[in-house]
């Protein structure tokens, strides 16, 4: 088995206001009133699962990067 050394992770919109951020390979969801906020949350969810984890289990490579996607709803021309 190939080990990934990157977590996906996606930040769009909330419902209501504010960001949500998901990561696509472990279970992480987090939000925030601002970007900013909502990267800081999502960078400590991340570590905070991956603590003490074993990540060839979880088929993560040591010290994997985590890589952000921004979804934006469409702008009216």
């Amino acid at each position: 088995m190939r080990l990934q050394h990157t977590i996906r992770a996606v930040i769009r919109p909330g419902e209501q206001s504010g960001y949500v951020a998901e990561c696509v390979e472990i279970p992480v969801v987090t939000q925030g009133a601002t970007l900013d906020e909502t990267v800081a949350n999502l960078r400590e969810a991340v570590e905070l699962t991956l603590e003490g984890a074993d990540l060839p289990e979880i088929g993560l490579a040591p010290n994997p990067t985590v890589i952000i996607t921004m979804e934006l709803e469409p702008v009216d021309a």
